[in-house]
């Protein structure tokens, strides 16, 4: 929440005009996404313009929902007396313009950090060490861009003792409007690195931009060994206001690294010689380099040590996203038992809000300790589990029974996680939706393991955050009005038709395409509401088209005619996509058909027009261009003949995701999304732009040392010649690793290294070579994701993308997370 404010206040900081609604408004609360108003009587609503769509298009509901204040761009044409209007030049600097005066409202210490890398590692751990003394506002997940730093400043609240928020920039200009906003006092520059290069003149430029954030503090903490930071930081901030570490002599506190078998220890020595000791468990480069940073933060505040080692004891990985798993009995769970704050708690509801239905919504929820006394939070925590219409609260703690007279026999609470444990039974869970949420003293990932669905131990990961970047990526390729369908053929080419379904709902996909019936009838089932068109339907299906209204795709006069004759004597009406052949040569009408079909569609009263279509043969590659251009001009010319004389024009679609690169000015009324929007440019000429969606995993089982001569597999067709090392995985050609990566064509990466095939892929094993590898059993190993090109893999066996993906087994697990 914010502090409260009226809409002329807002108006005035944001330099807008504003016609005031008949009905007084008090703002207590600021959204920018329609799915998260729980409060609409004092929700602010921002309507941002984004890539993909308008937030304007969702103020009619809103105000059917009771929000009756908006803050809109100058030249929208909302006129609704009931409601107030604040009307700004641009509505994403009017954001910042309120979240700036908010910050100006917090008069305690705030750390911003930056960097290329670890910001929010470094964010998180410093937030878990500082939450020993003091109560922590801290920004959420990775919310450190122009949209999210407001929103991570309208997470502090007056009880919050410090405030931790990274800022993020991806290029020159950005970082001027987020220092207004978040002017910190103390500064961490993290490391310099190659991410973002590509938005500034030089390395230097990104540097200078990124300490326009310090420009103001009183002082700046870096790593004085990474020499490119240290020589512009020298330049640019004035001595006095430096706080410099480093592994050698001379800088403010001078470091010193003893690895041992279970962690680290770390000594810091300041210029008067007073020596602090702390240790962790950590013991990787990059982990030190991140605690220390954190540590030297801590010692800077006037934190005690001996509870800066407090915390360090407590610090785990940081698994920073929001992982959907398939759980027991056929519920489904949401693991975010990294977050324990009230933004993360937030974050988290309506991510399970945007899930399809189950029987119950179940949170399972620990006391918030890094925010304080359960006054400071509890109110809150209730008001969002009302809000959410959870069916039913586990707590875990001794502060959040204070919300359990309000619940009713709504909430079950135990003042342990072992407790918790005792009472969980398996049975009690049948088709729930269940969030597990805590800190990590609470050890919830205990729960999570008793909860989640056993199916095998490869594990397929789909970022969702990714899919949603990606979709962004083709939506900036296509002029506003054109609509896009999206492919979730062959389970989401192998992702998970669902889940993936669910979330491009959310994002305002216009279509679904699914390649047989049954696969739309599963959508349907389970709450999918966007128009899905079938690319092969089968005459024995066409009952389920009507029953879960899918739309077939009608390729021949012949299929015409049954459909048609089916739907009369049913009395049903279906609408109906046509295949146009211009080149595929597999299915589809030919030129000589047009008049027929045209006779056949003005005579019936069954069979809607929705789309017209045809597939192009040869998008992906540049030796087709022609081809591909006929094809158009084809296309073009066929559906002109058939048009003429319908009454109603539909939908004309031809692009796929080569397409929408290769041709855009043929984009029409939509365009058919598949392969791109899972990571992979088919085009070949932005692989950089897309992000990998899928990520195959899976653990090493057992690690065997050979001698020379041996050989490994079947066949004793893996032949160690020098001998060696191997390890064996738990996936084969069953699971979708391809026996065609026997014998040194396929490889993993463990340890960030690759280690080949070795012998014959077995249908549910495969070996790798790991020689001179310090590998052992429980280590991860990466058969494909962002570290290994699927199209690389592709290659090496002759194949193509699609196949890789759509091969994964229905065994193998698929775990979908917001990182």
């Amino acid at each position: 929440m914010i502090q409260t404010l009226h809409p002329d206040q807002i108006a005035a900081i944001t330099s807008g005009t504003i016609s005031l609604g008949k009905t007084p408004v008090e703002i207590k609360r600021i959204s920018i996404d329609s799915r998260q108003v729980i409060d609409p009587a004092h929700t602010l609503f921002v309507a941002l313009v984004g890539a993909k769509i308008d937030g304007a298009k969702f103020i009619p509901q809103l105000i059917k929902e009771g929000l009756t204040c908006f803050l809109v761009s100058e030249n929208y044409a909302g006129t609704n007396a009931e409601v107030t209007w604040i009307r700004v030049a641009d509505t994403r600097q009017a954001l910042q313009q309120v979240a700036a005066f908010q910050r100006s409202l917090f008069q305690k210490p705030l750390i911003g950090i930056t960097g290329s890398n670890g910001k929010t590692i470094v964010k998180e751990w410093l937030g878990q060490i500082l939450a020993e003394h003091y109560s922590v506002a801290k920004s959420p997940k990775s919310y450190n861009s122009q949209v999210g730093v407001p929103l991570s400043v309208f997470g502090m609240e007056s009880y919050h003792q410090v405030a931790v928020m990274e800022v993020g920039i991806s290029k020159a200009g950005e970082m001027k409007a987020l220092e207004k906003i978040l002017k910190p006092q103390l500064g961490i520059f993290t490391n310099i690195g190659a991410a973002h290069d590509e938005g500034f003149p030089s390395r230097k430029e990104k540097i200078r931009e990124k300490l326009q954030l310090f420009q103001d503090s009183e002082f700046l903490i870096y790593c004085r060994d990474q020499l490119e930071l240290t020589e512009e930081i020298q330049s640019w901030i004035p001595l006095e206001k430096q706080i410099a570490w480093s592994d050698r002599a001379g800088a403010d506190f001078t470091r010193s690294l003893k690895v041992q078998d279970q962690g680290a220890r770390i000594i810091l020595m300041k210029a008067d010689l007073s020596t602090f000791t702390f240790f962790t468990q950590f013991a990787d480069r990059a982990s030190l380099e991140n605690i220390t940073h954190a540590i030297v933060g801590a010692l800077t505040l006037g934190m005690p040590a001996d509870l800066i080692q407090q915390g360090l004891t407590h610090l785990k990985p940081i698994e920073m996203r929001l992982s959907l798993k398939a759980g027991i009995n056929d519920c489904m769970l949401i693991d975010d038992t990294y977050s324990n704050d009230l933004e993360g708690l937030r974050i988290a509801l309506d991510f399970m809000k945007l899930q399809r239905k189950k029987r119950r919504k179940i949170l399972i929820l620990s006391d918030l300790l890094q925010q304080g006394p359960s006054e400071h939070w509890a109110p809150e925590v209730l008001r969002l589990i009302q809000a959410h219409e959870i069916d039913l609260v586990i707590g875990v703690g001794r502060e959040l029974t204070v919300i359990g007279e309000h619940l009713d026999d709504k909430a079950q609470f135990f003042e342990t996680t072992d407790s918790l444990l005792n009472w969980l039974k398996p049975e009690f869970f049948h088709q729930d939706l269940i969030l597990v949420t805590g800190a990590r003293a609470f050890g919830f990932e205990s729960v999570i393991n008793l909860l989640q669905q056993r199916i095998h131990g490869t594990v397929l990961e789909i970022n969702l955050n990714a899919l949603t970047h990606n979709f962004n990526f083709f939506k900036k390729r296509l002029n506003p009005q054109t609509k896009v369908m999206v492919m979730v053929k062959a389970f989401a080419y192998g992702g998970g038709a669902v889940e993936i379904a669910n979330h491009l709902q959310s994002m305002g996909v216009d279509y679904l395409a699914v390649a047989y019936t049954d696969e739309g009838v599963t959508l349907r089932q389970h709450g999918i509401q966007l128009p899905i068109m079938v690319l092969n339907p089968l005459e024995e299906s066409f009952h389920f088209l009507r029953q879960f209204d899918l739309e077939p795709v009608v390729f021949s006069l012949d299929f015409f005619q049954k459909l048609n004759l089916w739907a009369a004597e049913q009395h049903a009406l279906l609408k109906i996509h046509l295949d146009f052949d211009t080149g595929m040569h597999r299915l589809g009408f030919e030129e000589e058909d047009m008049k027929a079909l045209r006779e056949q569609i003005i005579a019936s009263k069954n069979l809607e027009l929705a789309s017209i279509y045809t597939h192009l043969v040869g998008a992906d590659e540049q030796i087709h261009e022609e081809f591909s251009r006929e094809q158009l001009e084809k296309f073009q010319q066929m559906k002109d003949i058939l048009l003429q004389g319908l009454d109603k024009k539909p939908l004309i679609h031809a692009l796929n995701s080569g397409g929408i690169i290769r041709f855009p000015e043929f984009q029409w009324d939509m365009v058919r999304l598949g392969i791109g929007l899972y990571g992979v440019e088919v085009t070949g000429g932005f692989d950089a732009e897309l992000q990998s969606v899928s990520t195959l995993k899976t653990t090493v089982s057992q690690v065997k040392t050979l001698m020379p001569g041996e050989t490994v597999g079947y066949s004793r067709k893996g032949l160690m010649e020098n001998g060696g090392k191997i390890a064996t995985l738990p996936i084969g050609y069953a699971d979708g690793f391809d026996r065609r990566f026997s014998n040194g064509k396929g490889y993993v990466l463990i340890q960030g290294k690759k280690a080949a095939v070795v012998g014959n892929v077995c249908m549910d094993m495969v070996m790798v070579d790991v020689s001179g590898m310090e590998v052992k059993a429980g280590d991860e190993a990466i058969v494909y994701g962002e570290e290994i090109s699927l199209k690389a893999l592709a290659e090496n066996i002759g194949t193509i993308p699609y196949e890789l993906l759509t091969n994964i087994s229905s065994r193998v697990k698929r775990v979908y997370y917001l990182d």
